[in-house]
């Protein structure tokens, strides 16, 4: 029989996996992950409450309440899938040994799902850990030394992620965005978490990337966006962002071919701060109407009539309008199908809306590592819900003559996406 723990076996399991991720489908992998995950934090809870028992830890001498008999198999249902579990067994011993643990979960399967909720969207705080695996009477299952050992554990899954390649993953669209989080630190209000999602060619909708990032300065962006490149991220056809000048200067320096589309969203928002509120229903129908063009011939036309109408009366609006006018109306490139998926920042705001609302009851994070153990965790769980985006042959076809007028290549022959 192995000797080996069933929990280094999981571990082993997370790292052959983590190898081999950037080859796998996005959406499943992530799932997968998140899986595995639960499977090491469940097995190490487990381990650690039969060293409880015995009174030592594996192979550790000194007097003990009995002997470690092996493991039998067992499982437990979770949001993420049924995972497998090797529960241990103790062999003379005063009394049975039966693990609370395992009954306890097997009986309450919500708690696996909200521990890695809890571990993965609540910074890792062991606090938090040890009230999922509190029962009903107030008694916790779980040693304050087995949870601050399970949850360190974890901040290697951010790593991993972080140093994973990426250049398999077959890139249409990238978001850049950034969340600013209150961070105690000498001089420090809040630090800025650089956030990159994507969309792939075959319509999957990936995180790929986060780190702290000072400001959004053009140095934080410039840096960030490297480490992409230099994980082999092919460059993308659009690149869609708000108007933050560091972060537009390091897209032109990087990727100077690729398309960039303003956030609509955020330019509407510029907008309606220059126009009186009993006047902003108008006003916004017209720029939608913009927005929405059939063609980039019709939105040229549609922003030559706005500018007549209002360049008199609202003349900041329209200047505000004009500035970066042209990654505004690149939309208007794109198969009209796809325009909104790709028009907004969405794919970052609606993440960064949960977890502001999972950290507003922190003041302050202590360090720069429980920060992007947070937005990791919320970000990475966001992203096992989104759904793919269905791409017609015809679009196709269509983002292949705009790569072409672009100058650039597919991450891989457009003929062959599924």
């Amino acid at each position: 029989m192995s000797k080996v723990a069933p929990s280094a076996r999981v571990r082993e399991e997370i790292a052959r996996f983590l190898e081999s991720m950037e080859a796998q489908d996005g959406g499943e992998a992530l799932s997968r992950l998140v899986q595995l995950a639960t499977q090491q934090l469940v097995q190490q809870a487990l381990e650690h409450e039969q060293a409880d028992f015995v009174g030592r830890e594996r192979y550790q001498r000194g007097e003990r309440r009995g002997h470690r008999n092996g493991y039998v198999a067992g499982h437990l249902d979770t949001a993420e899938g049924r995972i497998a579990v090797a529960v241990p067994q103790v062999r003379h011993a005063e009394g049975t040994y039966r693990s609370q643990l395992y009954d306890f979960l097997r009986g309450h399967s919500d708690v696996v799902e909200r521990l890695a909720i809890e571990m993965y969207a609540r910074g890792l705080s062991t606090r938090d850990v040890e009230a999922a695996f509190t029962d009903a009477h107030g008694v916790c299952l779980l040693s304050r030394t087995a949870v601050s050992e399970v949850t360190e554990a974890l901040w290697a899954e951010y790593e991993a992620f972080q140093q994973r390649a990426l250049a398999e993953v077959p890139l249409l669209a990238v978001f850049l965005d950034g969340l600013y989080e209150p961070l105690r630190r000498h001089g420090v209000e809040r630090e800025a978490v650089l956030v990159a999602w994507g969309i792939t060619l075959e319509g999957q909708k990936v995180l790929l990337s986060l780190a702290l990032g000072n400001r959004e300065s053009h140095d934080a962006w410039r840096s960030f966006l490297r480490d992409l490149v230099e994980r082999g991220l092919p460059t993308p056809l659009t690149i869609t962002t708000d108007g933050a000048p560091g972060l537009l200067r390091a897209v032109a320096e990087q990727w100077p071919l690729s398309l960039r589309l303003r956030c609509w969203v955020h330019k509407m928002r510029n907008l309606e701060t220059k126009i009186p509120a009993d006047r902003w229903p108008e006003v916004k129908g017209h720029l939608v109407a913009i927005r929405d063009a059939a063609t980039l011939e019709a939105g040229e036309q549609a922003v030559a009539d706005f500018l007549a109408r209002y360049g008199a009366e609202f003349p900041s609006a329209c200047r505000c309008l004009q500035d970066d006018l042209a990654a505004l109306l690149n939309l208007l490139r794109l198969p009209w199908r796809l325009r909104k998926f790709v028009r907004t920042t969405n794919l970052c705001e609606r993440s960064f809306v949960e977890e502001r609302r999972r950290s507003k009851t922190l003041p302050r994070f202590f360090t720069e590592k429980s920060c992007v153990k947070l937005v990791f965790a919320t970000l990475i769980r966001a992203a096992e819900r989104w759904q793919r985006i269905a791409i017609t042959r015809l679009e196709h076809e269509q983002l292949k003559t705009l790569y072409h007028a672009c100058g650039l290549t597919p991450a891989q022959p457009l003929g062959q996406v599924a």
